[in-house]
């Protein structure tokens, strides 16, 4: 393995928190997608998961396999925001909590 390898697969990153994030809460750094695993304030570092699927809230009701964005609000949406992830099952109501995958890395 090279020597200069940080985070082999990069599954799991730390990055420097663009804004108090807590523990389980999606997370949007730059093109960077997640879910943060340690709460963090500004400045500090966030760790972010960019793989799995996690039961996170959503704002309406979402079909599965729709792209879901970050709002500014910090909630998944299907609406306007930067891309997040995908669903992975169909919202039964607005404010449901349902299975949802980050992209990981985002270009939008």
């Amino acid at each position: 393995m090279a020597i200069n390898v940080s985070y082999g697969k990069g599954e799991h990153i730390a990055l420097i928190a663009d804004k108090k994030y807590v523990s389980g809460a999606p997370v949007r750094i730059g093109a960077i997608a997640g879910v943060a695993m340690t709460t963090a304030e500004q400045g500090q570092k966030v760790t972010i998961w960019r793989n799995g699927s996690y039961r996170l809230p959503v704002k309406e009701t979402v079909q599965a396999g729709a792209i879901v964005k970050l709002g500014t609000d910090g909630l998944l949406t299907t609406g306007a925001g930067k891309i997040w992830g995908v669903a992975l099952q169909t919202s039964a109501s607005a404010g449901a909590t349902i299975e949802v995958a980050p992209v990981g890395v985002a270009f939008d």
